[in-house]
């Protein structure tokens, strides 16, 4: 199987060519912003509207999305009525696991996150980012023990960035 970095790429070229509207979070923002840190799945804040709803059901249709941690043969439909009367999802596919977020403690939804994004080029693809204050606010929200290890490696590049001394690639 391809290694993480292969997985994130592969992703959001999917995502970035379908013209779905997303916000990376988590731990490959992490990674964007310089923090060395491992991560296993992409997390992203994605539109609610009902097109963005359309383009992201296209682009993850034919790697046959399914419920993260659900007993196999759990009826479940890839498709806008689910969406719309769901809000997050964690999804196991083809191509590694994504964990689609309609709103996240301390951020809100994609609207309201939209001023804490900023532009990036990750792993090869230009797209928004949560910026490092507001990732950092938003483990503190999440509150688990992996986030809280994270902390303070993205504190410290945030001092880092404050003193002048690291200027991560936009």
């Amino acid at each position: 199987m391809s290694d993480s970095n292969d997985i994130f790429r592969e992703q959001l070229e999917i995502l970035c060519r379908a013209g779905v509207e997303f916000i990376v979070i988590g731990g490959v923002a992490a990674l964007a912003h310089g923090a060395a840190r491992v991560t296993y799945d992409l997390d992203i804040v994605y539109g609610r509207s009902r097109d963005n709803i359309d383009r992201l059901i296209d682009a993850l249709k034919n790697l046959e999305p399914y419920l993260r941690g659900a007993p196999p043969g759990l009826p479940f439909r890839w498709d806008a009525s689910t969406i719309e009367h769901g809000l997050n999802f964690t999804l196991t596919t083809t191509k590694g696991p994504f964990d689609l977020l309609g709103e996240v403690a301390a951020g809100g939804t994609f609207d309201e996150l939209v001023p804490f994004s900023t532009w990036k080029e990750v792993y090869g693809f230009r797209c928004r980012c949560v910026t490092l204050p507001k990732l950092i606010e938003l483990k503190v929200a999440a509150g688990r023990p992996k986030d809280f290890e994270a902390i303070a490696e993205l504190e410290a590049l945030m001092e880092e960035i404050e003193r002048g001394g690291y200027a991560p690639e936009a």
